[in-house]
């Protein structure tokens, strides 16, 4: 059974890797596939076919059943901050949209088995502080793992460059006099995240040599 408790309205982190830390991308298809799966099954009523629907002239506009208030998609993982929009919205998307790429994955690269690792964690959103720094870990997240990857996709530019995107950033931005004042905000707040990681890792170092 799963610990966390989805509640409409509310904000989670979910995040994955592949199975054995193996990338969930091989090339540049394999990435525009994974962020097609996010818009599609996103959806109340599921859509069928994927590849149907990409000769349809219409833009899939169906009711969501949950809203992106950010992302990071890395070569071997993937960080969602969403808010669940109806009952067992996150649940219905994420095994959807799980079981849509892997079956596209395996299908293509002739495998058979699961490639994300398990099920996928789930964290609940707490407090707006909370939510607040957490969006600026998952928009730097390439920056967390020194990624220089062509495979790494966050929705940081979204945030910063404005317009139409796959987010509902206004969540955050609101908050915030302008977006130079999130985007200030946000790399301090990654600033002391690393050096936070850091001072984890040496603690752990310093009680291994004690033992």
């Amino acid at each position: 059974m799963r610990k966390t408790v989805f509640v409409d309205r509310e904000f989670y982190h979910l995040y994955n890797r592949g199975v054995d830390k193996r990338d969930i991308f091989l090339d540049k298809w394999d990435f525009e596939r994974f962020f097609t799966s996010i818009e599609e099954f996103n959806a109340i009523d599921p859509i069928g076919s994927i590849y149907e629907n990409s000769f349809s002239k219409e833009k899939h506009r169906a009711k969501k059943l949950v809203d992106f208030i950010a992302y990071c998609v890395n070569p071997n993982h993937y960080h969602f901050i969403l808010r669940q929009l109806v009952e067992k919205g996150i649940e219905k998307f994420m095994h959807r949209f799980g079981t849509g790429y892997t079956k596209y994955f395996n299908n293509k690269y002739k495998r058979d088995g699961v490639l994300f690792q398990g099920k996928f964690k789930a964290v609940r959103i707490d407090t707006n502080e909370y939510l607040l720094h957490l969006s600026s870990y998952v928009n730097l997240n390439d920056r967390v793992h020194k990624l220089g990857s062509r495979f790494s996709k966050s929705s940081w530019r979204e945030y910063l460059n404005g317009g139409e995107g796959l987010c509902k950033k206004n969540l955050i931005l609101k908050q915030f006099k302008e977006t130079l004042e999130y985007k200030e905000f946000a790399e301090s707040s990654l600033k002391d995240i690393l050096e936070r990681k850091k001072l984890h890792k040496e603690m752990e170092n310093l009680l291994l040599e004690a033992n």
